[in-house]
């Protein structure tokens, strides 16, 4: 599970966005919804430095509305605008155009005092593979201008677009970071589709994940698997496997001599989370981090 994957167009991209930086005006960060934190590119606030910055909590549908609502105020405690989209079924992507010109009111009215009407605002489009980062600029343009597709590392150069309402877009490929801090940074970026999957192993990614529903989210996989869990959940050795395993039993994946198809089980189990079959589930809570600060 130690994940590393920096192609070479990553740290080029990432050359690029300096360079650009000092003609933007806002920087709009997309991440998943359902991996908030983790879906971020830790060197973005390096690159961004002061420059005005909105949060696109991406794939809303797929994440619980309950933790979206904590995650909107934990990135607002930061100073940062917020936008809640699900651009897969263009929803929240209408109020983008306002949402912008709220964050730079200040400044559009300078440019208006200097006899600047009408100048349009650039907005740097960031985010790591396979947030949905394409998908929200094609509803924002309202054609199919930008790639979009559900692998990562399909945008691979930065591309300009203009809105109708005096914005230009900048669209940047998807980036992450050099190495992984953690398992768990690779683990839940790998259980959402944010790293290939022919880097890992499936299995064990699938065993992990197992256990992280069985903690947050018990009956979406003992009402879709007909699981048993555990009195004791954390005295009990490969938890996950063992739900795995109960999992494609109770399914009929069996391979010859009995021994139950848990390959099988554990990409059903993937594609399923993925697709929102099991409901909507965040993986991660601003809670998991010590500087959430939020009330109830």
């Amino acid at each position: 599970m130690n994940i590393q994957w920096y192609p070479g167009h990553m740290a080029k991209t990432r050359r690029q966005m300096l360079e650009n930086l000092k003609n933007i005006d806002l920087v709009c960060e997309v991440v998943d919804a359902r991996i908030p934190q983790v879906s971020r590119n830790p060197d973005m606030d390096e690159i961004a430095g002061s420059k005005p910055r909105m949060m696109i909590l991406n794939r809303t549908d797929l994440a619980d509305p309950e933790q979206t609502r904590r995650w909107a105020a934990f990135f607002r405690q930061k100073g940062w605008a917020v936008l809640e989209t699900d651009s897969q079924h263009g929803k929240g992507t209408d109020r983008f155009a306002a949402a912008v010109r709220e964050v730079l009111a200040d400044k559009i009215a300078q440019w208006n005092e200097k006899g600047q009407t009408g100048r349009a605002v650039r907005v740097m489009i960031v985010g790591i593979p396979n947030v949905g980062k394409s998908t929200f600029i094609n509803r924002i343009l309202g054609r199919k201008s930008a790639k979009a597709a559900d692998k990562p590392g399909v945008t691979r150069g930065s591309q300009w677009f203009r809105v109708g309402d005096g914005i230009d877009l900048l669209d940047t490929p998807g980036i992450l970071w050099p190495k992984f801090d953690d398992e768990r940074t690779g683990l839940l970026l790998a259980s959402t589709g944010a790293v290939k999957d022919d880097i890992l192993d499936v299995e064990t990614l699938a065993c992990k994940l197992m256990e992280i529903l069985a903690a947050r989210a018990p009956e979406a996989i003992t009402t879709r698997y007909k699981l048993t869990l555990p009195d004791e959940m954390e005295e009990v050795d490969f938890l996950g496997f063992s739900l795995l395993e109960q999992a494609g039993k109770n399914r009929g994946f069996l391979l010859r001599g009995g021994e139950i198809d848990t390959e099988r089980m554990a990409r059903i189990l993937l594609d399923e989370y993925r697709g929102g079959v099991l409901g909507r589930i965040t993986l991660e809570t601003p809670e998991d981090y010590a500087d959430a600060g939020l009330d109830d």
